[in-house]
């Protein structure tokens, strides 16, 4: 049986033959068809087009009612997977705290591996879930989720085993990242480089063994891991397949947006510090810069440059950051609104960045992001609206209407 989608308002994003992704002047536009209709066939987008579509007798229809169809969101860095949460510390913040302040106090990431310790793999999964389906239904239809909050090679291993449950028991298409590099462990705060070691001898051997991950990750910012041993960590990592990410330049010019195009990394995220020495290693890159406005919104930090590097020519994604800490929240709707708001991007450039760009960065360019024949039938279906910028522009109110995850109906 197909699934049809008739009086579809806007049809966005469409490309037969898309780039990888989109850059610079390139954000601030997308093909679309009006008064359109689109046909999705074992899962896949199979044709689409614009006025009247004639069904066959078997076909389930859906009337879009003059809304807006999209590819759903692709939201390439989340930390979804954790235990219990974190409020407590969210009056030190309001008292003045910083980030790295509370992380010294033994909060911030070794809170949450204080408590994931203490956490079942089946509990564990049992918080998770609930939070995936929160995502699904607010639009994502592909996500990556990191670890980091095991610190240890069994904990770390239960969070990946984790994450690999929630793609099998959801319609989610989920990348999974290894990011034993996220802290440094209070047993080993007087010897980083033993811990370093450990990440590469112990961890990642077993991550690969059982094939828990496709990315690698490390924390390269002050306070945390230093340029050497990212650099270290990724080449150890690149040798069982791991691809590599990067968290970068949130709290200062770190150098790990050069560490990372260095070492070819996927995407390198948060960049709230970015000079013109990134944005010309980043231009003769294939890096994503992607940019997590939920986190620099909770707590309190300057916002990521991000016109300048769209008027550079980069490319630019948006994601979440969903996690207990820094940004406890999945809403990609919110992450558009943040970036029109105080990232100053257009429309079509969050857009974009939340779809194709974001798919990039978790290098499923060739499944979703756009509408194209053969891609994955993920989409979005919004209420009726006469301009897809009207739901950007509309903050804390949904204007999803239905999601489609592998041609299904959620």
């Amino acid at each position: 049986m197909r699934l049809v989608l008739k009086n579809i308002g806007s049809l966005l994003i469409t490309a037969h033959e898309p780039a990888p992704w989109v850059s610079g002047k390139e954000m601030a536009s997308v093909d679309a068809l009006s008064n359109a209709w689109l046909v999705i066939e074992h899962g896949r987008i199979a044709c689409y087009g614009e006025g009247e579509v004639i069904p066959f007798p078997d076909d389930e229809v859906v009337d879009c009612n003059g809304g807006v169809v999209m590819p759903a969101f692709c939201d390439s860095h989340t930390h979804l997977v954790y235990a219990g949460s974190r409020e407590q510390e969210y009056e030190d913040k309001i008292r003045g705290l910083s980030y790295e302040e509370i992380a010294r106090r033994g909060g911030g990431i070794l809170n949450s591996a204080k408590l994931l310790s203490k956490t079942s793999e089946d509990d564990l999964f049992e918080q998770s879930l609930p939070r995936a389906y929160e995502i699904i239904r607010s639009g994502t239809g592909a996500v990556e989720i990191k670890s980091g909050y095991g610190l240890n090679t069994r904990d770390e291993l239960k969070m990946l085993r984790v994450i690999k449950r929630l793609a099998e028991e959801t319609e989610l298409t989920i990348r999974s990242t290894f990011l034993g590099a996220h802290a440094v462990p209070a047993n080993f705060r007087s010897d980083q480089e033993g811990y370093v070691r450990q990440v590469i001898e112990e961890m990642i051997p077993a991550v690969a063994q059982e094939k828990l991950a496709d990315f690698i990750d490390v924390f390269c910012d002050r306070g945390f891991f230093t340029v050497e041993q990212t650099g270290q960590i990724l080449e150890a990592g690149a040798k069982y397949g791991l691809a590599p990410k990067i968290h970068a330049n949130e709290l200062d010019y770190s150098g790990g947006i050069q560490v990372g195009v260095r070492h070819h990394a996927r995407s390198v995220d948060h960049l709230e510090f970015v000079g013109e020495e990134e944005l010309a290693v980043l231009k003769e890159s294939g890096t994503m810069p992607t940019i997590l406005p939920g986190a620099s919104l909770f707590l309190g930090l300057t916002y990521a440059p991000a016109r300048k590097m769209i008027e550079a020519g980069l490319p630019v994604a948006l994601a979440s950051d969903y996690n207990p800490g820094s940004s406890p929240s999945g809403n990609m709707e919110l992450v558009m609104s943040l970036g029109i708001m105080q990232l100053k991007m257009l429309p079509f450039e969050v857009l974009n960045a939340v779809t194709r760009n974001g798919a990039y960065a978790m290098g499923l360019e060739d499944t979703h992001g756009t509408i194209t024949p053969g891609k994955t039938a993920s989409l979005i279906i919004t209420e009726p609206m006469a301009d897809f910028g009207f739901m950007p522009y509309a903050y804390g109110s949904s204007q999803i209407d239905r999601v489609i995850l592998n041609g299904k109906i959620q």
